[in-house]
């Protein structure tokens, strides 16, 4: 007698399943889904939790084989969110032949069927994706987006370089390279660069330091440098 209640209420809520797919092509229903009086989003859900489908090994599999009758996919192996995005995209697709772009806004059944198919296709997300969920968004003439190129980076401006900015902006503010010893100078990038330091420093280790470095000394007004 149990095992009839059991069955009948699995019969009613498969009915409110099959009109929940029939309108949305998914048995990937949010939880919140009624249909015909059926909680049928948080029933799916249960069903879907280790267990969900009975102890009874031979029931299980009669009830696993009912609801894949009416969607493969109705406990996929990613998130149910992503299923019931890619089945609205699907739905739009298919009725609209050919299309493959769809603009961010298009929504349809309360997803946002432009601003997913564009998420899906960015580089790292497709790459993020398992094999069969590629393979689905390949089937609707989806493709990735190229991979955006690799930022160059500038490499950041060492003691020496700093320290000739420093000067070139001390001396066109001053008209001068005579630098008292505690002189502090904040550079463009608000580097505190001690100049005075900086120019006692490089005129005693005038011997090492290459001609390019002495010829950009040299440049800006250093006889010792020259």
């Amino acid at each position: 007698m149990v095992r009839s209640v059991a069955d009948a209420g699995f019969r009613k809520n498969l009915t409110a399943a099959r009109t929940y797919h029939a309108v949305h092509g998914t048995l990937t229903a949010p939880k919140d889904a009624v249909v015909e009086g059926v909680a049928v989003g948080q029933w799916l859900a249960n069903l879907r939790k280790a267990g969900g489908l009975g102890k009874d090994e031979e029931r299980a599999a009669q009830r696993q084989a009912a609801l894949k009758a009416i969607d493969p996919d109705w406990c996929p192996e990613w998130s149910t969110e992503w299923q019931r995005h890619y089945a609205t995209a699907r739905a739009l697709l298919s009725e609209e032949s050919g299309l493959t772009e769809v603009l961010p806004g298009v929504v349809v059944h309360g997803c946002d069927v432009g601003a997913w198919i564009n998420r899906q296709r960015e580089h790292t997300v497709w790459e993020s994706l398992l094999p069969e969920q590629r393979q689905r968004l390949e089937g609707l003439g989806l493709t990735p987006l190229p991979a955006a190129p690799a930022r160059k980076t500038a490499p950041a401006a060492g003691a020496f370089e700093r320290g000739v900015l420093a000067l070139e902006q001390y001396k066109n503010r001053t008209g001068t390279v005579v630098v008292p010893r505690a002189n502090v100078v904040v550079d463009g990038e608000e580097h505190s660069v001690k100049l005075g330091v900086f120019l006692t420093n490089s005129k005693t280790r005038r011997a090492k330091l290459t001609a390019d470095k002495l010829a950009q000394l040299a440049a800006l007004g250093l006889e010792w440098a020259a």
